[in-house]
């Protein structure tokens, strides 16, 4: 029997408990390409499976890293297919103007690596990461490199702390999405200063001619 799922995690069990490893590998895909879904909590609730033998840890993570890699890649393929256009015709309607979406893709080119890594661990540029990734520009193998190494650190870093942690894996999840908050709201920081930079800069240089 498989142990009951604690707190967030247990509306998950009949998923995994009826399909498994092909529960894991299709909620995280479908997560990954931009559709709203648990690919995270189910990726945690595997791995407490896995802990109690229900689930084969290493084929858990093997199936997870290989339908996140596939995701984001189908994700940078709709965004470098149509995801220019999408974001010039609706982007007005959230104060996403053309030239903000023009700078926005100029910082991702020039930091898009550390971004196409560290959103995995982000909820909500994880979903998007390989969209924005095509609409910029960004070459292809760079981005598969980038985020076949953030997969790889999200799923190793899941994986392992729920197996080892089972039924304690809430209260752990809880504790890092705390300190995931401010890495986020750091990171929005640091993008604010650098436009900001750049728009003082352009000012200048234009106040000069």
């Amino acid at each position: 029997m498989a142990p009951p799922l604690p707190g967030p995690l247990a509306h998950l069990a009949p998923l995994l408990g009826h399909y498994g490893y092909w529960a894991v590998g299709a909620v995280v895909l479908v997560e990954d390409f931009g559709v709203p879904a648990p690919g995270e909590t189910i990726l945690i609730a595997a791995g407490v499976y896995a802990g109690a033998g229900r689930l084969d840890i290493v084929a858990v993570a093997a199936i997870a890293f290989a339908a996140a890699v596939v995701g984001d890649n189908i994700g940078y393929l709709i965004g470098h297919t149509g995801g220019r256009a999408f974001v010039h015709r609706w982007g007005r309607y959230v104060f996403l103007t053309p030239e903000r979406f023009r700078t926005a893709e100029e910082f991702f080119v020039r930091h898009g690596g550390k971004i196409v890594t560290v959103a995995r661990f982000v909820e909500g540029l994880r979903q998007v990461n390989g969209i924005i990734a095509g609409t910029s520009g960004m070459p292809w193998l760079r981005f598969l490199a980038f985020n076949a190494l953030g997969a790889a650190l999200w799923v190793g870093l899941w994986t392992s702390l729920s197996y080892l942690a089972g039924t304690h894996i809430t209260a752990i999840y809880d504790e890092i999405s705390r300190y995931q908050l401010y890495a986020l709201i750091a990171l929005g920081v640091l993008a604010a200063a650098l436009v900001l930079r750049r728009v003082l800069r352009h000012h200048r240089d234009r106040q000069q001619d």
